[in-house]
């Protein structure tokens, strides 16, 4: 029997280049190769939890052969992860597989802001009557699936999927920001006032505009989203 160890140790935004311009390429590069040393062949498989920022500018729905062009700090070292397990596992035979999340939701996600589950921040300040900044107006997509689903879909990889490839965790589905919002003020009746800006410059660097993926080879192994976008987010409006 195999030993699964499922990998999650990972910075998860592109701003820390601003405070600490060192700390992507320790956590995601540095931590993990000190992990890889310690695998055993023929008997670790590395299931490495990576996202869907090291797609970057890729044609959309992005399959898991699409080219990935990331963009910042967090994105960038996420991909040359995934690079870097590749080499070492080809090397000295340890088996692996990459999931790359979409938008994961859902309650109990601590130090939500701007930079991290922008999401669950604007739903807070919605939920609480505060005004928020809308960007693009809410014209923009996302591919977003319940913490729920997401931990389903991750077991169901671990269990069944192939050895040495990269599977897509998502619902497939792009989801129109700009929908999320009047979901949310129309479930908690909010009067927040709604402010339309144009994204900081940094954010234009580091973020694409829009992004949704294609889950075949993940439903491929049986997978079914339990929770619909309108059940969650109604969820996390109460």
């Amino acid at each position: 029997m195999s030993d699964q160890l499922v990998y999650f140790i990972s910075t998860t935004h592109n701003y820390h280049v601003f405070d600490d311009i060192h700390k992507d390429i320790n956590t995601n590069l540095t931590v993990l190769v000190d992990v890889l040393k310690n695998l055993t062949p023929g008997k670790s498989v590395l299931n490495f939890i990576s996202s869907w920022f090291v797609y970057g500018d890729t044609e959309l729905p992005a399959t898991e052969e699409s080219v990935c062009n990331p963009k910042g700090f967090y994105s960038i070292t996420k991909r040359a992860a995934e690079e870097l397990l590749v080499s070492y596992c080809q090397t000295f035979g340890v088996d692996y597989r990459i999931l790359r999340l979409g938008n994961v939701y859902g309650r109990g996600d601590a130090g939500v802001s701007k930079q991290k589950n922008a999401l669950q921040f604007l739903i807070d300040k919605l939920v609480k009557g505060e005004p928020v900044d809308l960007y693009h107006g809410g014209h923009f997509y996302r591919d977003y699936l319940h913490v729920e689903d997401v931990a389903d879909a991750i077991d169901l990889v671990v269990a069944k999927g192939e050895l040495n490839r990269i599977y897509n965790i998502g619902s497939g589905e792009k989801i129109l920001f700009k929908d999320v919002i009047d979901l949310v003020r129309e479930c908690t009746g909010s009067s927040s006032e709604v402010n339309v800006i144009e994204p900081p410059e940094f954010h234009r660097v580091v973020q694409v505009k829009d992004f949704y993926m294609n889950v075949d080879r993940l439903k491929a192994l049986g997978f079914n989203q339990r929770i619909t976008f309108a059940e969650g987010i109604k969820e996390l409006c109460q």
